[in-house]
């Protein structure tokens, strides 16, 4: 708050930190937190969005980012169903709600990267479409690889919307929990299986978080099923 908070502070952090701490006043410090994860949500969003604009062009989006990043000042992120986590999904609300007339690109970002989740399952209804008795494997529940952090996890948001479409059961993979959170565990159609369970059973499959496990599936056991690789895990 004051020049010399800023100073005692330096001075404490110094005892552990090695890398140079900046001071600066209290606002400024608190807009570049919120700045950062900002800013890596709206790269995410383009990437989100092109995503959804390949899809409907037929264009393999994977392929189409590799090439385009070959570009020296050209660095696009990876697409996924959306954006989790305490901080990414959540701070451009703050810097939304205090200016919102201004903040019309980040506002944008928040709503491409809050209706992926609606765009994957809309993609998993269809699929549904064609499918007797629809059993669905959901890989992945946390909100990114391979942790078991599933706060504002955008793959635990489709596996509720699934489940309460109430279109068939559900199988749900996390590698790295025990059980299922009470927010999935209310639906009496998802089960909490390993993935081998979940491949064999499922006739449909969809790729929600890139965790290290799941590269070594091998793809002899996807054929004849419905895959939706939200993560170009299979790309």
């Amino acid at each position: 708050m004051t020049h010399r908070c800023s100073q005692r502070a330096i001075e404490l952090y110094k005892t552990f930190v090695e890398a140079t701490c900046i001071p600066t006043n209290v606002r400024t410090a608190e807009m570049c937190k919120l700045t950062e994860n900002s800013f890596r949500d709206v790269n995410i969003a383009f990437a989100n969005e092109l995503s959804i604009i390949c899809d409907k062009l037929g264009i393999n989006v994977w392929e189409l980012i590799k090439l385009a990043n070959h570009h020296p000042r050209v660095n696009i992120l990876q697409p996924g169903p959306g954006v989790g986590g305490h901080c990414i999904a959540v701070d451009p609300w703050f810097i939304v709600s205090k200016t919102p007339q201004e903040a019309r690109l980040i506002h944008t970002s928040r709503q491409v990267n809050d209706g992926k989740p609606h765009y994957v399952v809309d993609q998993v209804l269809s699929a549904t479409s064609a499918v007797t008795d629809p059993v669905i494997a959901c890989l992945g529940l946390a909100f990114k690889p391979d942790i078991d952090d599933l706060r504002e996890s955008p793959a635990m948001e489709v596996v509720q919307l699934l489940a309460g479409h109430k279109i068939g059961q559900v199988l749900a993979v996390e590698p790295h929990i025990e059980q299922l959170p009470p927010s999935l565990a209310k639906f009496d159609n998802i089960e909490l299986v390993s993935e081998e369970e979940a491949v064999r059973r499922s006739n449909i499959i969809v790729m929600l978080v890139s965790h290290q496990v799941f590269y070594a599936i091998n793809r002899v056991q996807l054929e004849g099923k419905h895959v939706i690789d939200t993560r170009g895990v299979w790309q």
